[in-house]
């Protein structure tokens, strides 16, 4: 008789079912609110990681013309028409020579090199200034989405806290609602911001590269245009330097085969 009031003691007893879902609407509209908020930032930090890297990458390939095909010009408009029209490199090229034909307009020979350097320099700026755009998103996504996260957190305690102080007693049911939104909304703060915090470091680095590169080829430019053209660096593909590699390593070996002659 016991066992059997007990049985329908737990049959009459209110079905309380616990999840994200159950979890979220019982935050109401702060917490769905919180959530489209991160909601957003996710899918903006993957956006701009995505295109980002297409473009950087587009950038180190469009470098191998350069070393291979523009350096083999014999003129700087004759190299420009080698490389992609919309090319960061063409870009370069293109306010070069435009520098260099109003450069002679400066009196003074410290004068022209300064306007050259300085033009090179704004070129460059631009370029490093349009790869670098959206990574102050993915910075400030970052840094703020924890935060963001933990204010669904408070929100949840305290709506937790709530309900413990109406109900008279923290059963289980009372604040394992606003507990578990309050957890879910850290964990989401998390997985926002870790991402976006490792796609911010690693385009940046990415970046810094793309800037090494752009600051050797603007003072090749600039070397090749001060001497009218009789510096330049030497274009070199992978096939002539490892036969440059080979000629290289001949002289050390007869070098040590002549001193075992002697």
């Amino acid at each position: 008789m016991t066992f059997e009031l007990l049985a329908a003691a737990a049959d009459a007893a209110p079905q309380t079912s616990f999840g994200f879902w159950e979890a979220m609407e019982q935050g109401g509209f702060v917490a769905w609110f919180i959530l489209s908020v991160m909601i957003i930032m996710s899918v903006g930090s993957f956006y701009i990681l995505f295109t980002k890297l297409f473009e950087q990458q587009k950038v180190m390939n469009q470098y191998k013309g350069v070393k291979n095909t523009f350096w083999r010009s014999n003129s700087l408009d004759e190299g420009a028409k080698k490389l992609d029209k919309n090319s960061a490199w063409r870009q370069l090229v293109d306010d070069a020579v435009k520098a260099r034909d109003s450069h002679h307009k400066m009196g003074d020979s410290l004068e022209a090199h300064d306007w050259l350097h300085g033009s090179l320099d704004r070129s460059e700026a631009t370029i490093n200034a349009k790869l670098a755009g959206g990574l102050p998103f993915l910075a400030t996504v970052g840094a703020t989405a924890p935060f963001v996260g933990l204010l669904g957190t408070v929100i949840g305690i305290y709506r937790a806290l709530i309900n413990i102080g109406a109900a008279g007693s923290a059963s289980i049911d009372k604040v394992a609602g606003p507990v578990g939104e309050a957890l879910i909304m850290t964990a989401i703060g998390l997985l926002v911001a870790v991402p976006a915090v490792f796609a911010y470091n690693w385009l940046q680095s990415r970046n810094r590269r793309i800037a090494e590169l752009m600051s050797g080829f603007t003072t090749d430019l600039l070397a090749n245009i001060s001497s009218d053209g009789k510096i330049r660096p030497a274009a070199m593909t992978a096939t002539s330097t490892q036969q440059a590699g080979k000629v290289a390593a001949k002289p050390a070996t007869g070098t040590a085969t002549g001193a075992v002659k002697k």
